[in-house]
């Protein structure tokens, strides 16, 4: 097995758990966990900043500087688009489960800033048809880049049956400014959280550096994680499964500045129209049942 691939424990609620260290990078730490209704998850958040996605169901979280409530959740990743809560470090926080088998994807980043709670909405999304043709595909900003935090962004992806995504291959593995101090390319990893919309469907990733010193391609199902350590990373959804990943990058900015493979610079603006699919979903779709 790939040692980019991280399998879920199936008989846990918390079914997936990584941290930094256990990744072998620096920055990014994972969990996986379902809920039941009413079930709580409390915590402080020490040295770290934290993301908290809500894959399906509602929640509500209590702080001692607010509290706030999804309401508007959905029954899973292909029936609405996702609330993110942000939490700054040194918060007590409480999460509690307002519906059965809440599922929420927690991301972790160590930080020495401070920076306010919130909690962002479906309505705050930003929504985009990115490529063409059998690569176009839909991304939900969670905590994009520019949102007030110090290293977290958090993105959802929605690529039809078929299609590629992430395509053409892009990296962001070294810092790079341009005369003028712009940043080019960050320094980040990222790890993609994968949900298919039927049990038996898959995808298939590439992890490929320029020297191919790293050049993995690993067939990746439900509920199954992919590290992404540095180099470009392609993934193909296969025939008749739409694929859903959740992205949660961190590393050198809070940016998705990235470089894409020079031998595939061509494809750009080669399409000739977009997937009449997308958007696979839209916030009409959101309230969970």
């Amino acid at each position: 097995m790939s040692d980019l691939l991280v399998k879920p424990k199936t008989d846990q609620k918390t079914y997936h758990s990584l941290t930094s260290e256990q990744a072998g990078w620096t920055y990014l730490n994972f969990e996986a966990k379902v809920l039941d209704l009413n079930e709580q998850y409390t915590l402080n958040t020490g040295d770290y900043e934290y993301c908290i996605a809500l894959l399906g169901g509602n929640f509500k979280v209590e702080t001692d500087q607010g509290i706030w409530e999804t309401g508007n959740g959905r029954k899973d990743v292909f029936s609405g688009i996702g609330h993110a809560m942000y939490l700054s470090r040194n918060t007590e926080f409480t999460l509690t489960a307002q519906t059965n088998k809440t599922d929420i994807a927690i991301c972790w980043v160590a930080t020495d800033e401070d920076h306010p709670p919130y909690m962002k909405r479906p309505e705050e999304a930003a929504i985009e048809f990115r490529g063409g043709d059998n690569a176009n595909r839909q991304i939900n900003s969670l905590l994009q880049p520019g949102f007030d935090c110090h290293k977290i962004v958090c993105v959802e992806v929605y690529t039809p049956s078929g299609n590629w995504s992430s395509f053409p291959a892009h990296k962001h593995d070294v810092r790079t400014v341009d005369a003028d101090g712009t940043l080019i390319e960050a320094n980040l990893e990222e790890i993609y959280f994968y949900k298919i919309d039927k049990p038996q469907g898959y995808a298939i990733q590439q992890v490929y550096t320029d020297d191919r010193s790293l050049d993995e391609i690993v067939r990746v199902h439900h509920n199954e994680a992919v590290l992404v350590p540095k180099g470009y990373h392609p993934v193909a959804a296969a025939h008749g499964y739409n694929v859903y990943y959740l992205n949660f990058l961190a590393g050198s900015d809070q940016s998705l500045a990235n470089t894409s493979d020079p031998g595939h610079d061509w494809i750009y603006g080669s399409w000739k129209g977009q997937d009449p699919r997308l958007p696979i979903v839209t916030l009409e779709m959101n309230n969970a049942k």
